[in-house]
């Protein structure tokens, strides 16, 4: 899978931009604010249709400017795909070979990109949103499935939440409404975690691989899926996760009522992170939560072509400084001929670019691109 041809529209600061990738690897050079970041942002949310920097769509729009567009031609599976998203103040609209889809998760898997920017290493020793976000963001560009149930598991959530609040303050008082919307809720929420657990399990293989090959020391690292109701394990059928989840709404009924908010479900669980059996984001060096926020990112590119027999688009965004020489080179070696990759970076000096075989090398100026005639050292 890769992305041949470009356009955005609007964008941010790319108001009028154009370009041809390499399917290899293409390399932006430019100083900070001059468009770098939001190229990467716009590839990414021409895949998922959503950004990694904001949840409000509006802010992706040009100052002064009604809407942005994104749209590329992809390559996958020998075939040759369009895509493109439009972003207006009342929405986005998205079509697939010039057919406007109904639903965005029509839409999401067609393109897969994974992205690691300076901010991932939060994932780590970041609050438990960021990792949940994780979750729901990567899985649901490879299943639909999980997709569709993570999107209405939030749509039933602020059902029940919002009735919490209105039995709380005393302005409703039917407690049987209250029970078929905690029922709604558990059948979706055993959906979520079931695949959570599934998909987890892969990821946690993959991103042992990973850690071992960048890592030069013998520490073993696992990554777990933590559920809020405890009594919950990855054995468990969506079924049995059903009745768990459901007793514990009902054995915490009354204190949610009375916070107005629901204790439990796949909006508090968390992954843990641990090296040699201690929890890295309490015990983990710097340097150690690096590896394993690089080894994440490595597994889920393992994890999309297990899930879709295609790798993913991979965005590095000015993460390449970030790393020490044997990390860059690991990173650059894991990567090499398997996924169309594109990493930017303020300059080139420093950077373990000798094992990449004829980038592309584009420079980016006040929202315009270039690309440069000269050689990557040399070649």
């Amino acid at each position: 899978m890769y992305l041949k041809h470009f356009i955005a529209q609007n964008y941010r600061n790319l108001q009028q931009f154009e370009v041809d990738f390499d399917p290899n690897v293409n390399i932006f050079i430019g100083q900070n604010a001059q468009g770098k970041t939001n190229l990467l942002e716009a590839i990414y949310f021409l895949a998922l249709t959503r950004s990694h920097r904001t949840s409000n769509d509006k802010e992706l729009i040009a100052f002064g400017k009604d809407y942005a567009n994104v749209s590329g031609h992809i390559y996958k599976s020998q075939v040759d795909l369009s895509l493109r998203v439009l972003i207006t103040t009342k929405g986005k609209k998205v079509w697939v070979n010039r057919v406007e889809q109904a639903k965005l998760s029509k839409y999401v898997g067609e393109l897969n990109a994974i992205l690691f920017s300076p901010e991932d290493l939060d994932l780590i020793k970041g609050a438990p949103n960021l990792r949940r976000r994780f979750m729901d963001q990567e899985f649901g560009q490879i299943s639909a499935e999980y997709l569709y149930f993570a999107g209405k598991y939030k749509q039933v959530l602020q059902q029940k939440n919002n009735y919490l609040k209105q039995l709380a303050k005393g302005e409703a008082r039917d407690t049987m409404f209250l029970e078929v919307l905690s029922d709604q809720l558990a059948g979706v929420a055993a959906e979520v975690i079931v695949r959570r657990f599934q998909f987890l399990n892969y990821l946690d293989q993959y991103a042992r691989d990973a850690y071992a090959h960048i890592s030069t020391s013998a520490e073993k690292l696992e990554v777990t899926y933590r559920p809020s109701v405890k009594e919950i394990s990855a054995k468990d059928s969506v079924e049995e996760v059903y009745h768990k989840v459901l007793n514990n709404f009902q054995k915490n009924k009354k204190v949610e009522i009375l916070k107005g908010t629901t204790l439990s479900g796949p909006h508090r669980d968390d992954i843990e992170f641990e090296l040699d059996g201690k929890n890295a984001h309490l015990y983990g060096s710097q340097g150690q939560q690096r590896t394993i926020a690089l080894s994440i990112k490595l597994a889920e590119i393992q994890l999309v072509h297990q899930i879709t027999d295609e790798y993913p688009l991979l965005l590095l965004d000015d993460v390449m400084s970030e790393l020490d020489h044997n990390r860059q080179s690991a990173l650059l070696n894991y990567i090499h001929g398997k996924t169309q990759t594109f990493i930017t970076t303020t300059d080139l000096e420093g950077i373990s670019w000798e094992i990449i075989k004829k980038p592309k090398i584009y420079r980016i100026k006040s929202g315009q691109i270039y690309l440069e005639e000269g050689k990557l050292h040399g070649r």
